[in-house]
């Protein structure tokens, strides 16, 4: 975890107790940063960044937490540890919540309050606070790691407990001098280096979908159609297209630049969410997409019947296991040490012919290739095995429903 800290220009401490603000810079931490400080805490802000976050954008964070009242601010960068610890076993796991979307904001915020927790008890925090409310599944995420990683240290949640409007946030902040634009917009967004999420607007109506103006991102490639060629070694990224890459997140990026110049990624996922209701939610994840897709082709020709069958059952509990807020349950360094070792022999380069709004997949170059096996060419020739030991192994494969058959003619079909 890097870490960049900036003490208050004033250096003004009330000598109160510490309480740690995971800090977005939207409406609700602003609030939160601003009524505690108000109230006499030594606020601590803190934004832990997995990748969503422009360097303008920390910038902005920074000098806004200082006007709200916090005596430190501090930028939390666990994008390398997200990849390392989560993003890498997701690939490996193909994982995609009904089989539709890639587990982004769900994995992001356990990390996020990780990295929260470990800085509340470094500076030995009373409290951590955070701007859930109590109608989705952050709140969970949140109170759930601090509970485990930080016992003893006081959770504060008031949007939550004291069931805040927007209106009587935005009333606050500005009845003390604080004004920004927060203004309620027709779409909410969670930017990360593993898509991004969208809300709202005709999302809330279940038979409509997402307009063009909905998505951040729109088709600018100037070629119709383009090949995108990605290598894996063991199940990871080391190049694009050619070019290679020691830092797994940049092949991320790269390969997130191109599909998003395509408008690839785009969909909508209705799923459960941890509290028991069901929630819609839209989402642009070019990177995603195209990793897990050309990951999975790489694996059809490099792995095993079995392999597969086992990898895409423990990948998707492990999928799910992250979703509903379990990442620190003892299982999840089992499930990754299988999906790790069924990656021992997934090197090679899987190709993808890309275009506006969608991509197919082309074919795969790997030295581990099953398919050029000596011993037949599928609907071609064979030479492990003669045409009469076809027919005695056709013969006792049958032997089983032969068998039940014989008892039971009735139920011929």
């Amino acid at each position: 975890m890097e870490k960049t800290v900036n003490n208050s220009p004033s250096g003004e401490k009330k000598g109160g107790r510490k309480v740690v603000v995971a800090f977005s810079g939207g409406l609700d931490t602003s609030y939160t940063v601003m009524k505690l400080a108000q109230d006499g805490w030594d606020v601590y802000a803190a934004c832990a960044n997995t990748g969503g976050f422009s360097a303008e954008q920390l910038k902005t964070n920074e000098e806004n937490a200082y006007k709200l009242g916090a005596v430190q601010y501090v930028t939390l960068d666990v994008t390398q540890e997200y990849y390392a610890k989560s993003l890498k076993y997701m690939i490996f796991g193909n994982v995609l919540r009904n089989n539709c979307y890639p587990i982004s904001v769900s994995s992001e915020r356990i990390f996020q309050a990780i990295a929260i927790a470990r800085y509340a008890k470094e500076i030995g925090a009373d409290a951590i606070a955070h701007g859930s409310t109590g109608a989705g599944n952050d709140q969970i995420r949140f109170d759930m790691t601090f509970l485990v990683m930080a016992p003893g240290v006081e959770i504060i949640t008031l949007t939550r407990d004291k069931k805040l409007t927007r209106k009587e946030e935005v009333d606050f902040l500005n009845e003390h001098g604080f004004f920004a634009d927060f203004t309620k917009l027709k779409y909410s967004y969670n930017v990360g280096i593993w898509g991004t999420s969208i809300c709202g607007g005709e999302l809330l109506d279940p038979t409509q979908g997402l307009p063009e103006e909905a998505y951040l991102k729109h088709v600018t490639a100037e070629e119709p159609e383009q090949l995108l060629r990605i290598e894996f070694e063991k199940g990871e990224i080391v190049a694009v297209n050619g070019e290679r890459f020691d830092d797994r997140v940049r092949a991320i990026q790269r390969i997130e630049e191109i599909g998003a110049s395509y408008a690839i990624g785009r969909d909508a996922n209705v799923g459960d969410t941890i509290i028991g209701i069901k929630g819609r939610v839209g989402f642009e994840a070019a990177a995603p997409k195209l990793i897990i897709e050309a990951h999975r082709l790489l694996e059809k020709s490099t792995l095993s019947k079995w392999q597969q069958y086992w990898k895409d059952q423990l990948g998707n509990w492990y999928g799910m296991f992250l979703h509903e807020s379990q990442y620190l349950e003892p299982v999840m360094p089992d499930l990754e040490a299988f999906l790790t070792s069924s990656q021992r022999n997934v090197s090679g380069t899987a190709i993808l012919k890309l275009r506006p709004y969608g991509f197919e997949t082309v074919g795969v170059d790997s030295d581990n290739d099953l398919t050029k096996s000596k011993l037949g060419e599928y609907g071609e020739t064979q030479t492990g095995w003669t045409a009469d030991e076809a027919k005695g192994f056709i013969k006792v494969l049958s032997t089983p429903l032969r068998v039940y058959y014989g008892t039971h003619k009735d139920e011929q079909r």
